[in-house]
């Protein structure tokens, strides 16, 4: 299928900012994205992995200007974006919001408490799809029965839902404009075990149904492995693997990406650990390491390593890595 996401060179910085008594200087900056780049294909998941504080969320609030980047485009269907994203023209920049959707981590804020579920879904059809009210009461009902819910429950509040209905709430919201694409924020990170199930079963379905592509940002690589097509690893603001989930997983070639999909539990009591065991901590993302910024935490870093950042080169039929000394 054709492209229908291209991210090319995207950055983000933060500023840090020292007050003093008339002024305020900056003496330094966070570079929380920095030069990444991936495609997403019509109908296809890309998994986006990594630690905590790598620049997976800012990567995604980037793409739909909810944090403006500092470079790189985002292209849809070919057509750079992020102009118009930011730009003043509003009837331009709610035709892309349209087809770009966000479902975001904690259901519950990001539900108005004050508005029943109802109000909430009939929002976004408000906003994009102007018509008459019993059209849109109509398609709230649709919606929530697509999703697995009663949509005799539209009149509740977001507080009388559990953690896993308030997920599928956020999702019916985001496929009541039928987008093309969908920002997934760790969508299932705040759930139980068997809910998570239950909702990678109805977002592949949904994916199925409809054809949408999806950008599945998390922590848990067994979901990642289970609803994505292909997977992106992140490592302080850049990508530093990526490729066919099953290759990657297989045969990872990177070994950041080794020590993280050696970390997925195993369920067999007993079993001897294998696990690849990362010394130090992160690198301060204000201090970033010289050369690949892995080496004080790579048991096979080598001289280069530390004075040369390395750039993503084809490993395999259908993977990129970046890494002097790959696996």
């Amino acid at each position: 299928m054709s492209a229908v996401l291209e991210v090319s060179g995207l950055r983000k910085q933060y500023a840090v900012v020292k007050r003093q008594l008339l002024r305020r200087r900056v003496t330094c900056a966070v570079h929380a994205v920095d030069d990444v780049s991936f495609t997403v294909r019509g109908g296809e998941t890309l998994g986006l992995v990594g630690e905590s504080g790598c620049g997976k969320t800012t990567t995604a609030r980037a793409i739909l200007n909810l944090v403006r980047a500092d470079g790189g485009e985002v292209r849809l269907d070919g057509q750079d974006v992020r102009p118009v994203l930011a730009g003043a023209d509003r009837a331009a920049m709610l035709a892309v919001r349209r087809r770009i959707q966000y479902v975001f981590q904690d259901p519950y804020l990001s539900l108005n408490p004050r508005w029943t579920v109802t109000e909430a879904m009939r929002e976004p059809l408000r906003v994009h799809s102007p018509g008459q009210e019993r059209e849109w009461n109509a398609r709230v009902a649709e919606l929530l029965s697509t999703v697995g819910l009663d949509p005799r429950h539209g009149s509740r509040y977001p507080h009388e839902f559990s953690g896993g209905q308030r997920q599928r709430v956020g999702i019916a919201r985001a496929i009541a404009v039928q987008p093309e694409f969908i920002l997934l924020d760790e969508p299932v990170s705040s759930l139980d075990i068997s809910v998570r199930a239950q909702i990678l079963n109805l977002l592949a379905a949904l994916q199925d149904r409809l054809g949408m592509a999806y950008l599945y940002i998390s922590h848990d690589l067994s979901s990642v492995r289970f609803i994505s097509t292909h997977v992106a690893v992140m490592y302080l603001g850049r990508i530093v693997e990526m490729g066919a989930v099953d290759e990657v997983f297989a045969h990872p070639r990177h070994h950041y990406t080794a020590a993280l999909i050696s970390a997925i539990p195993v369920a067999r009591p007993g079993a001897a650990d294998t696990r690849t065991q990362l010394k130090g901590e992160v690198p301060s993302a204000l201090n970033r390491p010289t050369g690949c910024a892995f080496h004080p935490r790579c048991a096979a870093a080598m001289p280069v390593c530390r004075s040369v950042d390395p750039v993503l080169a084809p490993m395999g039929p259908h993977s990129l890595a970046a890494c002097h000394n790959p696996i």
